[in-house]
C-alpha cells in the first residue's frame, strides 16, 4: 500500500511540479483598475494601496466575507461548508487588522470599511491526501508530497474604503502544491480553510499604514475578534505535527456561543 501510494505521489511530481491558482474575472471590488501585479508563485497577488490615505486610519469596521456569486465564479459549496470557509476567512481578517488598527462594532464610528469575498474555491481531494500523509508519515522531510488530484485552492479579495474611496485593495489565490509545506487534509475544505490564513496575511499588509503601528494586544475582555474563538487551532496544530494532516477549526461553534451569551445579557 505504501509503495504503492509513494509511486503514484512521485509519478504525479512530474505531471504536476508547481500548480498555480488562477486570478478569477469576477470581482465584488468598488474599482480595479488601480491593482498591480503583486506575488507571483504559489500565491498570485494584484494589490492597491494609498499610503498616504492608510497613515490616517485608526478605527476600521470589517464587514461579513462574502461568497461571489456569478457565471465567472468556481466553486462547488454546501451550505454548511460556505459557512465555514466564509467564517475563517473573515476571522483571519479580524486577527491581523487588528494587530494595526482599533476594530470597530459600529460601521458609523469607523475612519475606514474593510469589504471581502471568496470568488474561487477548489476542493481538497481527500483520498489522495490520505495517501500523501501516509507517506509523509515514513517519509519526513522539511517539503512534503501532495497529489495534484487532491490539491485544493482558495481565491479571494478585500478592500479597504473611506466612504466611497478605495484606499487599499488585494485579488488573491494560491493552491496547494504537489510538493511543499501545504499539508494535506481529510476535509475536502481543508486547503481553503488552511490559505485563508495566509490571505488575512497578505491583506492586512497591503491594508496597513506606512510605518506600521505598534502591535496591539488585548485581553479575553478586549479582544474585538473573540467571538471568532482562538486566533490558534490548538488541536489541528498538535494532529498536523503528529500524523501530517491538516485538522480544520469550525469557529462557527465559537461564533454561535458568542451570539448565545450576547443574547442572554440582553
Amino acid at each position: 500500500m505504501l509503495k504503492t501510494a509513494t509511486a503514484l505521489i512521485t509519478a504525479s511530481l512530474f505531471l504536476s511540479a508547481c500548480v498555480g491558482a488562477p486570478l478569477t474575472d469576477a470581482s465584488s471590488l468598488s474599482a480595479t483598475n488601480n491593482l498591480k501585479p503583486g506575488k507571483t508563485g504559489r500565491t498570485t497577488t494584484e494589490e492597491y494601496r494609498d499610503t498616504t490615505a492608510l497613515n490616517g486610519v485608526k478605527r476600521v469596521y470589517l464587514h461579513p466575507t462574502r461568497l461571489m456569486t456569478g457565471s465567472s465564479t468556481r466553486y462547488t459549496l454546501k451550505d454548511n461548508e460556505r459557512l465555514l470557509v466564509l467564517t475563517e476567512v473573515e476571522a483571519q481578517l479580524c486577527f491581523e487588522l487588528a494587530e494595526r488598527y482599533e476594530i470597530v462594532a459600529d460601521a458609523a464610528s469607523s475612519d475606514a470599511q474593510v469589504h471581502s469575498a471568496v470568488t474561487w474555491f477548489e476542493p481538497t481531494g481527500t483520498a489522495g491526501s490520505g495517501a500523501a500523509a501516509a507517506v509523509n508519515f515514513f517519509i519526513p522531510g522539511p517539503l512534503g508530497l501532495r497529489v495534484p488530484g487532491s490539491l485544493g485552492g482558495l481565491a479571494a479579495e478585500a478592500e479597504l474604503k473611506q466612504g466611497k474611496t478605495q484606499v487599499a485593495a488585494i485579488v488573491w489565490a494560491r493552491q496547494a502544491q504537489a510538493l511543499g509545506t501545504d499539508s494535506p487534509s481529510l476535509s475536502r475544505l481543508g486547503d481553503a480553510l488552511q490559505f485563508a490564513e495566509p490571505f488575512g496575511d497578505d491583506a492586512a499588509r497591503v491594508m496597513s499604514p506606512e510605518p506600521l503601528p505598534a502591535k496591539r494586544t488585548y485581553t479575553q475582555a478586549t479582544d474585538p475578534c473573540l467571538k471568532y474563538g482562538g486566533r490558534i487551532n490548538e488541536t489541528g496544530f498538535v494532529l498536523d505535527r503528529v500524523t501530517g494532516v491538516y485538522v480544520p477549526t469550525d469557529r462557527t461553534k465559537a461564533m454561535d456561543k458568542a451570539k448565545d451569551k450576547k443574547d442572554s445579557a440582553k
